[in-house]
């Protein structure tokens, strides 16, 4: 098969489109032909050789990417044939190996794909979907609130922006330059504002003409975090997934009291004592997509050109979850 390989730490450039071995399933072990790997921030740091959160930086020579979807092609001892032909989706773990023709997961990680859902659609919801899902089972988002997002116009985001409306709030999305904050809109914003421009809070004030952000979902940090903590109103919540800047929003104790804030991290450990963990929440990404209630945008790239979708992503060049399609 063909794979991408980290054979050095560094820039995008290292990594190598190369023949390698293909992957034998073991034990309750099934392979998956993939049509569709995920590509992550994450993916971008651990290749620069810096750990992230819970993922420590690979042995190398590595196959990154922890995403894939696929059909079925061989199954391991202790694993039911009728898996062989089935079209499915798993988030592969700390293990990684995502971006190539052939993947392997335990069976009990995967999940059946829905006809109606193609492979870059189920691949965007089994780790972004989870993960903007476990958000939204905290943020508990109603009618009444403004909800401002940062970032969104990335996979996650877009997702974000998507469910603030399906709730009936105000959405606000905060995106960099003219064609993100017009695919913002497009996925139903209320607001939009080019967090690139100079002042860009009081255009987030004037356009909600004396309303105030009742809830900040924040996965950028940084200077724009802080300043959409600025714009988070009395007894509002903010919330915390990410730090694209580089690092996370400075909120001090006297911010939380002061205003009385809500203010939590809702990645990690508070994703994995929901009730069924990681899998439910999957699971409902799934259902999600496949009812129409979520949809992610995708900005696809060839696998063999993995090193490109890591230079756009890092240049914050793309829009919606990166995709590699084999």
């Amino acid at each position: 098969m063909y794979a991408i390989r980290l054979h050095e730490f560094g820039p995008a450039d290292n990594l190598r489109y190369e023949e390698v071995d293909d992957p034998r399933p073991g034990p309750g072990e099934v392979r998956i032909a993939v049509e569709a790997a995920g590509v992550h921030l994450i993916d971008t740091r651990l290749r620069a050789g810096v750990a992230s959160g819970p993922l420590a930086v690979p042995s190398l020579p590595t196959i990154p990417g922890r995403e894939v979807a696929g059909t079925v092609d061989a199954v391991g001892d202790n694993v039911d044939e009728g898996w062989l032909g089935q079209r499915v989706v798993a988030h592969l773990g700390p293990r990684g190996q995502g971006y190539a023709q052939l993947a392997v997961r335990e069976v009990e990680h995967v999940h059946p794909v829905a006809p109606a859902l193609d492979a870059s659609t189920a691949v965007a919801m089994i780790g972004t979907g989870r993960t903007a899902l476990g958000v939204l089972d905290v943020a508990e988002l109603t009618a009444d609130d403004v909800v401002l997002i940062t970032a969104a116009a990335g996979g996650l985001g877009s997702l974000l922006v998507q469910a603030a409306r399906n709730a009936g709030a105000v959405a606000v999305g905060l995106a960099g330059g003219a064609a993100k904050t017009a695919a913002v809109r497009r996925l139903g914003a209320d607001v939009a504002v080019d967090y690139r421009r100079p002042g860009w809070p009081d255009e987030v004030r004037a356009a909600l003409d004396g309303r105030s952000v009742t809830v900040t979902l924040d996965g950028v940090g940084g200077d724009t975090g802080r300043a959409a903590l600025e714009l988070t109103g009395p007894a509002g919540r903010f919330l915390v997934f990410g730090w694209s800047a580089g690092a996370p929003t400075p909120i001090t104790t006297a911010d939380v009291v002061q205003r009385g804030l809500l203010v939590a991290s809702v990645l990690g450990a508070r994703m994995l004592r929901r009730p069924g963990g990681l899998a439910a929440l999957e699971e409902a990404a799934l259902a999600a997509a496949t009812a129409g209630t979520l949809v992610p945008a995708v900005h696809t790239f060839p696998l063999a050109e993995a090193a490109a979708a890591h230079a756009a992503l890092e240049n914050r060049g793309t829009i919606g979850k990166v995709v590699l399609l084999t």
